[in-house]
């Protein structure tokens, strides 16, 4: 049998089963990802209906990403436990109920817990766990399959916006969110099904499959470089979360219009797309910790660029520029857990790391907000995000000269380390 091959009714790493899965991960990850993007395009028509101050009204987003962060983590490990269908059909299930709930809320408590309890924890099955189990089919082109899969979020968080903004002007945000759930609940099933099967590879496909990267060994324990890697995630997503969180209430105070900063949003995350994709291929040659740091360096550049112009066609530019820039990071975090920690552990490794990412975007749409109110502009906030995204910076420096030479062997049990590939 030649090399790669798989006797039959096996299935082969990187095959045609991998990638036609990988598709359908990316498409639930659009949906579900609604969740992440239909509170910032809302903020400013909740705002006005519930007469909050611009703080108070970026709560839900700070309780909706403080709900896919945590679970991030349940449904992280319940995948590693009964499986990626339970787990997504648990989050549509939540997604749904908590849009209706949403929809139906009397006052922007009831709004934010509905996002917090409900859309937070339906929406987080779209990304740690399908990622996850993504990882699970790839070897030699895991990094650009986890990050195609990671673009999903983007993906929605390009498609998303304009739907939501367009919805909410003609039907009122309320209307929109029932809109949403009867989307979900009739959408995500089919797809879900279609994840039924497990990855069944032979031997022999096991023993040809190699990574094209074999990162080298830290000098640092797990547990040390798991701390690290939750710090550096909270830092990376509080800077950048000023953009992502804000552009559209920043170009309304500019006088532009929500609908100008909702088509800027949905162009920063259309470049992201981009840059996710892009990033899967440069560390599948350089590795997670490489990728991680030059995002973070030009994440920093577009957070400079937007302290220095405020004009119209510049924020498109520059929003597009942060979409470019910053897009690959995220999903370095997913490589760099596959890369050091055991298959086994998947879901729940990338669970907290992007949980962490998103507690960064949290904390980090929060507190622009509160700097906001006490400031009266966003001027102090794109210079929070970039002390912040200095903090990401030097935790990846860090990490590279923890480097020693030598290559973890595939499948081997270093002092520290397990290779996490298919040998695991």
């Amino acid at each position: 049998m030649s090399q790669g091959a798989a006797a039959p009714g096996l299935d082969v790493p990187d095959g045609r089963a991998a990638w036609l899965r990988l598709l359908v991960a990316v498409a639930l990850s659009t949906i579900g990802g609604v969740g992440m993007w239909s509170v910032v395009v809302a903020l400013p028509a909740v705002q006005a209906e519930f007469g909050a101050a611009r703080g108070d009204a970026s709560v839900p987003y700070t309780v909706i990403m403080i709900g896919f962060g945590i679970g991030g983590v349940l449904l992280g490990r319940l995948s590693d436990r009964a499986g990626i269908v339970a787990t997504t059909a648990l989050g549509c299930g939540l997604l749904a109920a908590g849009y209706i709930a949403a929809a139906l809320a009397p006052s922007l408590a009831v709004y934010g817990a509905a996002h917090g309890l409900l859309i937070g924890l339906g929406s987080s099955a779209s990304l740690a766990p399908l990622l996850a189990d993504v990882s699970l089919w790839f070897v030699r082109r895991r990094g650009i399959a986890v990050a195609i899969a990671a673009s999903g979020n983007y993906v929605a968080g390009a498609v998303w916006p304009p739907v939501v903004q367009g919805a909410t002007a003609a039907y009122g945000w309320r209307a929109t969110h029932l809109g949403i759930a009867a989307f979900c609940a009739v959408s995500m099933p089919p797809l879900i099904l279609l994840l039924r099967r497990r990855a069944n590879f032979s031997a022999e496909s096991r023993a040809a499959a190699r990574p094209a990267f074999l990162p080298e060994p830290l000098t640092i324990s797990p547990g040390t470089l798991q701390a690290l890697l939750v710090v550096a995630g909270i830092a990376c997503c509080v800077a950048m979360a000023m953009p992502q969180v804000h552009i559209v209430a920043y170009c309304g105070d500019l006088g532009y219009g929500a609908a100008r900063g909702a088509e800027m949003l949905a162009l920063m995350l259309g470049f992201g797309i981009v840059s996710r994709i892009a990033s899967g291929f440069v560390a599948d040659r350089i590795g997670g910790l490489l990728t991680l740091l030059a995002g973070s360096l030009l994440q920093g550049v577009a957070l400079a660029l937007y302290t220095v112009f405020d004009g119209l066609g510049q924020l498109y530019v520059i929003s597009a520029l942060f979409g470019l820039f910053q897009g690959g990071i995220v999903p370095s975090y997913a490589i760099i857990a596959r890369d050091y920690f055991p298959a086994s552990e998947a879901g729940s490794r990338m669970g907290i790391l992007l949980t962490a990412t998103l507690f960064g975007m949290a904390l980090g749409g929060w507190l622009s907000g509160v700097i906001f109110d006490l400031t009266g502009s966003y001027h102090v906030a794109f210079l929070n995000g970039l002390g912040w995204n200095l903090l990401n910076g030097s935790i990846a420096v860090f990490l590279l000269t923890r480097r020693r030479a030598g290559k973890l062997p595939v499948g081997g049990v270093p002092a520290a380390y397990r290779l996490a590939s298919a040998q695991d």
